[in-house]
């Protein structure tokens, strides 16, 4: 067997429905050089499937690190948050929240919801690639981040 050189990097669950903003992200990571897996859910359901390893995410890696958008399709990313925070087996997952939405009851409830940190995406693209560059810095670099559960 082949060893992998992501085998011992902490997995990343981005939860975004834009293609656009996944498009961004990917790019941030390659140009940052970010070597975290990076795996995605475009909605609310497909999230918490892929973290319950349900359906064909049955053997999914669990993730080190969840960034959730808050306006998703078919279960909001606050409905996300508040199921994954109160599941025994998911709620140790650091969750960044990376939105739009600049909201002061959005934050508050973010927080409230146990959020890890609550981030307003940036419009334009290098703005956006720093803010990818200062969560890897932070969560990979300086945060010690508790073992996955498997």
């Amino acid at each position: 067997m082949l060893f992998d050189a992501t085998d011992d990097l902490i997995h990343i669950l981005l939860v975004e429905d834009s293609p656009t903003d996944v498009m961004m992200t990917r790019e941030a990571f390659d140009f940052y050089k970010v070597l975290n897996p990076l795996h995605v859910a475009g909605d609310g359901v497909e999230a918490m499937e892929y973290l319950r390893r349900e359906g064909k995410h049955s053997a999914a890696p669990r993730p080190g690190l969840i960034i959730l958008d808050l306006n998703l399709p078919k279960k909001s990313g606050r409905e996300v948050l508040e199921e994954l925070k109160a599941d025994p087996d998911l709620m140790r997952i650091p969750v960044v929240v990376l939105t739009t939405s600049k909201s002061e009851e959005d934050v508050a409830r973010t927080y409230g919801l146990h959020a890890n940190c609550y981030i307003t995406k940036p419009v334009d693209f290098a703005r956006f690639t720093d803010v990818v560059r200062s969560i890897n810095d932070f969560w990979f670099r300086v945060v010690t981040l508790p073992p996955p559960r498997t």
